[in-house]
């Protein structure tokens, strides 16, 4: 038995119909779907946790079932976001060249940002 066909419109409210939060984690904001894996600043391993253990962020501006939305002031009471720590990475090199003409002034600074990888597990609320 082959699975399902949708159409795009059919394809596109199931993605409207899914369940998802809006969280504020260190300062930004991110959209928590089951499943989905979030790229967020880096996540001290000796000060808040480590690869494999579970954080609950209850900073939630937003929750949306499919049907029902509500909305925070500024955070919505007894939401909850529950994540796995992943991986921390680097991103890439961004270079900051300072350069004045004429005047034999030019400075060059490397810098590498440092973000882990969370994968959400839950959403309540």
């Amino acid at each position: 038995m082959q699975g399902t066909r949708y159409s795009f419109w059919q394809n596109r409210l199931l993605e409207v119909l899914k369940m998802y939060a809006i969280v504020e984690y260190k300062g930004n904001q991110y959209k928590a779907e089951k499943d989905a894996v979030l790229t967020v600043s880096r996540i001290d391993d000796v000060k808040e946790a480590k690869k494999g253990d579970t954080i609950t962020i209850d900073t939630v501006l937003l929750v949306s079932d499919g049907d029902k939305v509500s909305v925070g002031t500024p955070y919505v009471k007894g939401a909850k976001v529950t994540v796995e720590v992943g991986e921390t990475f680097k991103d890439d090199k961004v270079l900051v060249l300072k350069y004045k003409s004429k005047k034999d002034y030019h400075r060059l600074h490397g810098h590498r940002e440092q973000y882990t990888k969370v994968t959400v597990k839950d959403i309540a609320f």
